[in-house]
């Protein structure tokens, strides 16, 4: 078999199947990814440990921060203690949900972070109903959470350096 058509049977495996975790697997959330296809994750009990992926989802299934995973539970290790098994995109949350099988303590963190478009929708809707828009407001950009928010402000003295500037010059023309 191809590397495009292993590729594409793993990528239609994930988007469109759906699962039922056994007794021994363990839904995890995503923490953060240390490096070599592995993934910190946490349970729903709190417990933190180490996931390693494995070659059929490597270059074709990318997980960030906050997604949710099956993992099925490997014995012999000591940090790394599970292997990825499935990958669980917004339906398959809703169907574990549906079903019953959605651990509680996940329940509240999958419906507090809400879509970008959802968000974007809700300020829209605010900023139409107050009557007003601001011209400056980049609240409809694409906000990348993976990156630190940094904030920075104009200084008064830059500002009033500009106009002494621009009133020097005025001044010159005369």
């Amino acid at each position: 078999m191809s590397q495009a058509t292993k590729r594409k049977h793993v990528v239609k495996e994930v988007l469109e199947e759906y699962v039922v975790p056994s007794p021994q697997q363990q839904i995890v959330r995503v923490l953060g990814t240390p490096g070599n296809n592995l993934h910190e994750v946490e349970t729903a009990e709190g417990t933190r440990f180490l996931v390693s992926m494995p070659t059929k989802f490597r270059k074709n299934i990318w997980i960030k921060r906050g997604d949710f995973l099956l993992v099925d539970p490997i014995e012999e290790g000591e940090k790394v203690k599970a292997e990825i098994n499935f990958v669980l995109y917004k339906d398959h949350v809703r169907y574990l949900k549906k079903e019953g099988l959605w651990p509680e303590a996940f329940s509240d963190t999958a419906e507090s972070q809400p879509s970008s478009e959802a968000s974007r929708e809700r300020e829209q809707t605010a900023v139409r109903s107050s009557g007003e828009e601001d011209s400056d407001d980049d609240s409809d950009l694409f906000v990348n959470t993976n990156r630190l928010r940094y904030g920075c402000t104009e200084s008064e003295d830059d500002s009033e350096e500009e106009a002494a500037v621009a009133s020097d010059q005025d001044e010159e023309e005369k």
